[in-house]
């Protein structure tokens, strides 16, 4: 069977032989992202041993060690003694790999895989190490319970991506985070299958890597806090080690202000007396006029060439509206001479020539929206945070792209929507030329609001989610069954070594500063961080300021808020009938509204907790709501005249900004609301 049609079919339960002596059983499908193509046979490979594994032919260090990886996870999802001293591997696996592949991982890598397993034994073949790698991956999601042991189903995997380009880029720019972090963001990533991390390194707020070259960028931008160029390069071995390529960022024209504050010779005019601190769109910008800005950059990019050796270098470009270059009278005349109407036209004029570095460094240039512009050279891949429309204007103007518009994960929206924003859907108007020139899509964790206590749990799990837009069939939308599978793979993720579950209960401790956060768990479970520009507006964030409060240790998208949206759901197409699902969000009310007064105590006792004191007096109100209007819905009753218009109000007044935190139920409570009569 391949996908085809219904895929979520093939998603959900599946009936499937279990170990020998165990009566068939229904063993469920946590793949994500899910393959291209998938059949199932009957039995199961009994997990009884740990691997004996065979790589004929060619294979080389790294696959030993992506292999040596992926066994003891293995061991461990199935609770088998490892191999050593009196261990005899008993369980076959065979990886067998065409060749290694490119020394530097290109964006044309054949990461195709099959995967096939027997009662007998595994065995992956692949075109090379990369998509060795993702069949492994898929090999340990596929570890299934199976009686008193485990197993994994009797199954045929054919898979490859959709996407060539399958990225995840973090800003350290506005944040530092340190090197162990991205190790574990980077393992994230190899297992859900993303194969670029775009490493965002410079901006406003700093400098984040080091140049000997030019030294004073980081002893003069970077508070102290940056990479060594040994950190970099064990960045990218350790990415590469993981089938992933490693993208730097280096912003110009604008948001340099650490650039600027190092080597105040570049500045268009007006000189930043130090890096900045506030967010937003800054106004300074180096001067694209002079011939030693581009001996500058020249000399950087190079450097920087030694340590990052991926054939794409991303130079930003993005809002730089450079008041300077409107103002001094050199630059003006400069512009006039050349024949350069406005901003734009400059910036045009300073793409090119970098361009030239770029490509004497064998490299191709990447630049956000902003750099499409006209005469834009077509070697040039534009990243669009603008959305589809700026995508496909691109590619039908010639030019190769990235799009990043629907996974702005500072956004907070839920994975549902960031699931089913697809970079190429069949339906745009494009050419099958123009398709070719659309290469994938980027999540893009930006950092204003972000420390290396929070950055795991703004990027995890829903980036899983979008992973599997990135990688799998287009009609593959079933929601429904994608959370499903997003909540197993996000405890697997916890196991390597990722925080996202965990640090929420960390926040909450330190808040309340006791062990006994039962009640405020519960009640945090029910909330959720509002937007990066919403935080911005009530609480006029910089990067000094501490990243410390409630808001700061809830989820996005906690997993109670799909789990009561589909209860109400399938609760509203049965009323009457679906007592099972109404039990089960009354016990949840109840249960969210009896935290409360011990959430006000521990609120009274935490100044940084009580910034949440309106929301605990909202969750009893609103829960009542709820209980109230699944009695009148169950028992088929009316509520009293002006009952709606009031809980209405109720809950408009629960939207208003408070604790900047917004709760997850609103929309699923309004309509039980608004379905009951009057």
């Amino acid at each position: 069977m391949k996908y085809t049609r219904s895929l979520s079919v093939l998603a959900g339960a599946m009936a499937l032989s279990t170990v020998a002596g165990v009566a068939q059983e229904r063993l469920q499908i946590n793949l994500m992202p899910m393959p291209s193509e998938i059949s199932f046979g009957t039995g199961s490979l009994s997990l009884a041993s740990t691997f004996a594994v065979e790589t004929p032919g060619t294979h080389d260090a790294r696959l030993e060690g992506a292999i040596g990886r992926a066994v003891r996870r293995l061991d461990f999802a199935a609770g088998l003694r490892h191999a050593g001293a009196g261990v005899v591997p008993g369980t076959k696996l065979v990886v067998k790999v065409q060749s290694p592949g490119e020394a530097v991982q290109s964006l044309n890598e054949d990461e195709t895989y099959t995967l096939e397993v027997t009662s007998t034994g595994a065995e992956i073949d692949a075109a090379t190490d990369v998509g060795a790698m993702h069949g492994l991956e898929t090999l340990i999601q596929l570890v299934q319970p199976s009686g008193e042991g485990y197993a994994i189903p009797a199954v045929h995997i054919h898979d490859t991506p959709r996407f060539r380009w399958r990225g995840l880029m973090v800003d350290c720019g506005r944040h530092f985070e340190p090197v162990p972090v991205l190790k574990r963001t980077l393992d994230g990533m190899a297992a859900v299958k993303l194969n670029v991390f775009h490493w965002h390194l410079t901006e406003d707020q700093g400098f984040r890597i080091e140049s000997k070259i030019y030294p004073k960028l980081t002893e003069k931008g970077s508070d102290g806090l940056f990479y060594t160029q040994q950190d970099a390069r064990e960045i990218v071995a350790y990415a590469r080690d993981r089938g992933i390529r490693v993208v730097p960022e280096f912003e110009m024209p604008g948001h340099s202000t650490a650039w600027l504050v190092a080597y105040p010779e570049m500045s268009s005019g007006t000189v930043p007396d130090g890096i900045r601190r506030e967010f937003g769109v800054s106004n300074y910008a180096v001067d694209p006029t002079r011939d030693e800005t581009y001996a500058f950059v020249d000399k950087f990019l190079g450097e920087m060439a030694e340590i990052f050796p991926d054939t794409y270098v991303h130079i930003g470009g993005d809002e730089s509206p450079a008041p300077d270059w409107k103002t001094n009278p050199r630059i003006v005349a400069f512009m006039k001479k050349h024949d350069l109407k406005d901003n734009e036209a400059l910036q045009a004029y300073f793409n090119t020539r970098v361009l030239k570095t770029v490509m004497r460094l064998h490299k191709h240039m990447m630049g956000w929206d902003e750099v499409l512009t006209p005469g834009l050279p077509k070697d040039v891949v534009v990243q669009s945070w603008r959305g589809t429309a700026s995508l496909v204007k691109g590619a039908k103007l010639g030019y190769q792209g990235v799009l990043s518009a629907p996974y702005y994960l500072d956004g907070m929206r839920p994975a549902s929507v960031h699931y089913l924003a697809d970079p190429l859907p069949s339906d745009a108007d494009v050419t099958p030329e123009q398709r070719k020139l659309i290469l994938g899509g980027e999540v893009t964790m930006w950092a204003e609001q972000l420390s290396e206590r929070t950055i795991d749990s703004r990027i995890w799990p829903r980036t899983a989610a979008v992973a599997e837009r990135f990688w799998s069939p287009e009609n593959l939308r079933d929601v429904d069954d994608m959370y499903r599978r997003l909540e197993r793979v996000s405890i697997e993720l916890e196991g390597l070594g990722l925080t996202h579950l965990q640090s929420g209960d960390a926040g909450l401790r330190e808040l309340a500063r006791t062990e006994q956060i039962d009640a405020l768990r519960t009640f945090a479970s029910a909330l959720e961080p509002v937007s990066f520009g919403e935080r911005y507006k009530a609480q006029r964030t910089d990067q000094l300021t501490s990243l410390d409060r409630f808001v700061d240790a809830v989820r996005p998208d906690p997993p109670t808020k799909h789990w009561f949206e589909m209860l109400t759901k399938q609760f509203l197409a049965n009323p009457t009938g679906d007592a099972t699902d109404r039990a089960q969000m009354e016990a949840w009310l109840t249960r969210l509204s009896s935290t409360v007064p011990e959430v006000q105590r521990q609120m009274k006792a935490s100044p940084r907790l009580n910034d949440a004191a309106l929301r605990a007096t909202q969750m009893v109100k609103l829960t009542q709501t709820g209980k109230d209007a699944l009695n009148y819905l169950a028992t088929g009753q009316k509520a009293p005249a002006g009952w709606k218009a009031k809980q209405l109000d109720l809950i408009a007044e629960a939207q208003k900004p408070s604790a900047i935190v917004r709760f997850t139920f609103i929309a699923a409570l309004t309509d039980l609301v608004k379905a009951v009569s009057e």
